[in-house]
């Protein structure tokens, strides 16, 4: 209903008499979807006020080709799902590949599509808690970028009817919106991120009667028979009563462990900087290695020098990791343990 948030303002912009708006919806609700067919009536009531009479309008019968004739005519795919609850916004999209700008919140698809001067976003951040408070928000920001954005732009014409602005816009898009989603450029990133690389890697791990494959096997069972085992010597390193760092400071921190005999090289230890959002959500900031400087039988000794970079304070930890550069990636053997 973001759109009907206020039925004054939405109509002082339907009935402009130089720079009329109309908005069209279609759409089919689930027979056992009550909340998405109230949604349909609530449009066809506010359709039928004197006001919105031709203004606003609901086309019956949403089908295949109906979805066409939308995708190919409309000049703006509007689209205001409450975030973060967009699945993925296919529509928008097939609009995009007909020149159709998009004005959308910046969640699903668009997230990711949205450039600027090529469409018009709602911005993907809440910015009030109070679910009331923040549509209220949306709503204004979207009938401002309809009344001073986008009409401006379809309406503004030279002496031969040509909106310059709009067509830019449109050409924006197609150029740089359109090929970002078309089926190639997936197809393109499967061979590219993971199938080109997996055929590699496949081929490595079947060189000499699976060698590669046997010796990642022994080293995992390797791994796991002493993991458990490896214990903490001693440990210095900058702490508090908050166990914080503080920007502009410069530390030296020191780890040294009991490998239970595996090499140095074979375990990883870093220091991870978090910070919390606004909700309390922990988010990692960055990950910082430390160097094996010294190994004397089974006593490792790992070191860093670090000088916070960001203002604020934040909270560190230190985890321990098995090591191996013939493993893809970490998860491919996900054993870490907090120290």
């Amino acid at each position: 209903y973001l759109l009907f948030s206020n039925l004054e303002k939405l109509a002082k912009i339907v009935n402009n008499p130089e720079r009329p708006v109309q908005f069209i919806f279609a759409g089919k609700a689930h027979p056992n979807d009550k909340p998405g067919q109230g949604v349909i009536k609530e449009i066809i009531r506010i359709s039928k006020l004197p006001e919105f009479v031709g203004k606003v309008i609901f086309l019956e019968d949403y089908d295949m080709a109906l979805a066409k004739r939308l995708v190919q005519g409309v000049d703006v795919w509007l689209n205001t799902p409450t975030r973060p609850l967009e699945a993925s916004g296919t529509s928008g999209m097939k609009a995009q590949m007909n020149g159709t700008l998009n004005f959308s919140v910046l969640d699903g698809w668009w997230c990711e599509g949205y450039k600027e001067r090529a469409g018009w976003a709602l911005a993907e951040e809440k910015t009030y808690d109070d679910d009331e408070f923040q549509n209220r928000l949306d709503a204004e920001t979207l009938y401002s970028t309809i009344e001073y954005e986008i009409v401006p732009a379809f309406y503004n014409r030279d002496k031969q009817d040509v909106p310059h602005e709009w067509i830019s816009y449109i050409k924006k898009s197609i150029a740089e919106i359109a090929p970002e989603f078309t089926t190639k450029r997936m197809i393109d990133d499967y061979k590219n991120r993971y199938y080109s690389k997996l055929a590699v890697r496949t081929a490595e791990m079947k060189k000499g009667d699976f060698a590669l494959a046997k010796e990642l096997a022994a080293w995992k069972r390797k791994i796991s028979d002493v993991w458990d085992e490896i214990t903490i010597v001693s440990m210095n390193f900058p702490q508090n009563s908050q166990n914080t760092i503080m920007l502009g400071n410069e530390y030296h921190g020191e780890v040294v462990i009991d490998t239970k005999g595996l090499q140095a090289s074979e375990i990883g230890i870093e220091m991870v900087v978090t910070d919390k959002t606004d909700k309390g959500e922990t988010i990692v900031l960055e990950k910082n290695e430390m160097t094996v400087t010294k190994q004397t039988g089974n006593t490792a000794v790992y070191n860093i020098d670090i000088k916070p970079s960001r203002a604020g304070i934040f909270n560190f930890g230190l985890r321990m990791y098995p090591k191996n550069s013939n493993i893809p990636h970490r998860q491919d053997f996900a054993y870490v343990r907090w120290l």
